[in-house]
């Protein structure tokens, strides 16, 4: 046999759970359906993602094939996977945004961050000292698959024109002084 086949490993799967009855049980099955040993699971209940959902971190035991199609099978169940294993988001960053973020769609912006295949928000801040009607300032931590920061940066930079936003980028290795 192949190591894929018999090579146990331990992986942590972070998830974002909507907060209804029966979801945590609904994010499990197609571990066990596809042979996923349950280590550990860290519900955090009383926090919530940006996106309004609840954070939920798994470790699992499983062969990398299974673990592959673990994740397929949650993805296929309309689970939300924020992060699989430990290589998948290596990189992070970190950048601001300022102008009327609230009225040109909040929720619009942080969906096309996620809707990157190669990153994930982890974090989010907004301050809008004069009410959500004038400029406000948001601070988004943004995780990325290694090498993809480029394009990720792309993606908040046509975000930020497009509504006629301001986008301070963190500085990079690349950047000269």
């Amino acid at each position: 046999m192949s190591d894929a086949q018999t090579d146990i490993r331990a992986y942590t799967l972070r998830l974002e759970l909507v907060d209804e009855p029966g979801e945590l049980l609904r994010s499990l099955r197609p571990i066990a359906d596809n042979g996923g040993n349950l280590l550990s699971i860290f519900h955090e209940r009383g926090n919530v993602t940006p996106r309004g959902h609840i954070p939920v971190e798994v470790d699992v035991e499983a062969t990398p094939d299974r673990f592959e199609r673990i994740i397929d099978g949650l993805r296929d169940a309309g689970i939300n996977v924020v992060q699989a294993g430990t290589e998948r988001y290596s990189e992070g960053l970190t950048v601001i945004l300022s102008g009327h973020i609230i009225d040109t769609d909040l929720s619009d912006t942080l969906s096309r961050i996620q809707a990157s295949s190669s990153a994930t928000v982890t974090d989010f801040s907004l301050s809008a000292p004069e009410g959500t009607a004038d400029v406000s300032s948001a601070r988004i931590d943004i995780a990325t698959e290694r090498d993809a920061t480029a394009d990720v940066l792309d993606t908040l930079r046509a975000v930020a024109a497009e509504k006629d936003l301001r986008l301070v980028e963190p500085l990079t290795a690349s950047a000269s002084a």
